[in-house]
């Protein structure tokens, strides 16, 4: 392949690597990009453990399952750019899947065969930055495009020894520290519901995917919400357990060795059953065995609607930074509403202060200046505008903050701009610089001890889940980010420092008669006592724009619990049934099409 000699690295980076995937592409048999047939569309609604169950038996072939997916995978990324690389004819080939044969595993032969496959033909696309020997980890950066992985991870080794169809990788952002997922190695990912606007990120390729039924799992991975953000915008379900919990090593971080907040690996699927199936057969698979950093904890069953017993949620309202839109308040008062109908105790939670956390969270995570970050960038490569803001802003002598750190507390704003003093984000400007050793050691304390003040307060209130939102605003316009700022991940980000399992349901979609902003909002008291950050956020929605897309609702619970987070989820979706409230998002027609005659 020749490129004009006045292309710098990083744009021939780029474009090698975009025609790299449309190659792959268009080499695909016809018969990819036909319509599903009858029997293909009922292939694709099974749910996880149906399709196990007839794979095993003989009914269904892997190479049957893989054609169905791979046509809405090829439909999906048509629509919203969400592939990074695919991997069809490789996933077929896995010993575990080579080997399948009608009636391997019925009860009849092998009880022990069917124990070691039980994921056997599950579609399952992988984030970008996870490693699948023989194919790039680029974390988005240009430099490391044409580097493949020499050996999988141990998520995918995982999952190939439980028979899954490893199919796809999915689109990342540059460095993923992003709330859009837009990258120049891949392009811009958009929303499954609305091209205009974002899928969120960094697995925003991912949720697009899933949202589109190109995969049944996407195994993502998440540090301040790069799971739980994209679940919440293209409506679909996840859930990020604590560190140790579910496999991470093999995956690629732009901030290696950054133990004080780790980037874990967390799943996302199209319905709960199957969320919670996933999440039960990857720890029956003891991932212990492959990856040093799990723990060994076996999955404990547990059905709090057959205990009976009245559950207590407490609500957070606010994260201290950006106060939910009327949509996504909303949909949080609609999980509120069905389960007090429910007989459940649901009680307004004030937890420590988060943006006490909030601010330890944002010192660790740019303890290092952001040269982690900044390193790889090729000369004209970039980063998202949000995140360029903030490093930025890290690269400001010390003095030069002070000073605006001074302006933004100083009633000076009001007389000279006619703005408001804004101590949040002076503080910010005060707090964010290069830690030494000393420095991040004492903020790893000051974490230790902020965990501390909540696991009491959970424990002395006797509080069984918390209940808030996945993000202030729907879905971002593409480009949004740029006024919603990283800023904007507070809601999922305090869970991350804490190191809580928290999930995301789908709730209900954006509806612009209801969720519209006051008249005259702009110019009201109500905007102008906003934050700064804040008031970058709002100038973002647009109940109009935003409707009929996805809302989501997060549920946390303590330390190591995902079975109890599950189950929880479980009781919220029941309890929004019995009020009526039913997740309707529509897809467009082109990627919803109804099945084809035979």
């Amino acid at each position: 392949m020749i490129f004009p000699f006045y292309l710098s690295p990083h744009q021939r980076a780029c474009i090698w690597k975009q025609k790299q995937r449309q190659a792959k592409i268009d080499s695909l048999p016809s018969s990819y990009f036909a319509h599903l047939s009858q029997v293909e569309h009922k292939i694709h609604a099974l749910s996880l453990s149906q399709l196990v169950s007839q794979c095993k038996s003989g009914a269904i072939s892997p190479s049957r399952i893989m054609l169905a997916y791979a046509k809405k995978a090829i439909r999906a990324h048509q629509a919203t750019n969400c592939l990074s690389d695919i991997m069809f004819n490789e996933a077929l080939v896995t010993s575990a899947v080579a080997n399948w044969g009608p009636g391997i595993d019925s009860d009849s032969t092998n009880e022990s065969l069917l124990r070691e496959r039980p994921l056997m033909g599950v579609p399952i696309s992988v984030k970008e930055t996870i490693d699948v020997a023989g194919h790039d980890s680029t974390i988005g950066y240009s430099r490391y495009v044409g580097q493949p992985a020499k050996e999988s991870s141990a998520i995918v080794r995982l999952l190939q020894d439980a028979g899954a169809l490893v199919h796809l990788k999915t689109s990342v952002p540059t460095g993923l520290l992003a709330i859009e997922t837009s990258s120049a190695v891949f392009g811009r990912t958009t929303n499954p519901y609305n091209p205009s606007h974002s899928a969120g990120a960094s697995t925003g390729g991912g949720a697009a995917l899933l949202a589109c039924g190109g995969s049944k799992i996407e195994v993502g991975t998440d540090l301040a919400g790069s799971v739980r953000i994209p679940a919440h915008f293209c409506g679909v379900w996840s859930l990020k357990g604590s560190a140790g919990r579910f496999p991470i090593w093999g995956n690629r971080s732009p901030m290696v060795g950054l133990e004080s907040l780790p980037i874990l690996a967390a799943p996302m699927a199209n319905s709960l059953d199957d969320l919670s199936e996933f999440w039960k057969r990857v720890v029956d698979m003891k991932p212990w065995q492959y990856d040093h950093t799990c723990i060994p904890l076996p999955w404990r069953p547990i059905d709090l609607q057959e205990e009976g017993r009245r559950l207590k949620w407490g609500v957070i309202w606010e994260d201290g930074t950006i106060p939910p839109t009327p949509a996504c308040r909303r949909a949080l008062s609609a999980v509120i509403s069905a389960l007090k109908k429910q007989g459940h105790e649901v009680v307004d939670f004030k937890p420590p202060s988060i943006m006490e956390g909030l601010k330890i969270g944002y010192q660790l995570l740019f303890s290092d200046g952001g040269e982690q970050t900044r390193a790889p960038l090729l000369r004209t490569e970039t980063t998202s505008p949000p995140t360029h803001h903030v490093l930025t802003l890290l690269r400001l002598p010390k003095f030069v903050k002070s000073i605006l750190s001074r302006i933004l507390r100083s009633r000076v704003l009001s007389f000279v701009f006619r703005s408001q003093p804004d101590p949040l984000s002076a503080e910010l400007y005060s707090i964010l610089h290069t830690k030494t050793v000393m420095e991040e050691r004492q903020l790893v304390h000051e974490r230790d001890r902020y965990r501390a003040k909540w696991h009491q307060q959970l424990i002395a209130e006797g509080i069984d889940f918390i209940l808030t939102v996945p993000h202030a605003l729907p879905a971002l316009e593409n480009g949004g980010s740029e006024r919603a700022t990283l800023m904007s991940a507070g809601y999922t980000f305090i869970f991350s420092l804490l190191d809580y399992p928290a999930g995301v349901i789908p709730t209900t979609t954006v509806t612009s008669t209801l969720d519209a902003l006051p008249p005259n909002f702009y110019a009201s008291s109500t905007y102008d006592q906003l934050n700064a950050i804040a008031k970058g956020a709002y100038l973002e929605y647009n109940a109009e724009k935003m409707h009929g897309l996805p809302l989501g609702v997060q549920i946390v619970g303590k330390r190591m619990e995902e079975e109890k987070v599950l189950a929880g989820m479980k009781v919220v979706e029941q309890a929004l049934k019995a009020s009526g409230v039913v997740f309707d998002a529509k897809l467009p027609s082109e990627l919803s099409s109804s099945p084809s005659v035979l």
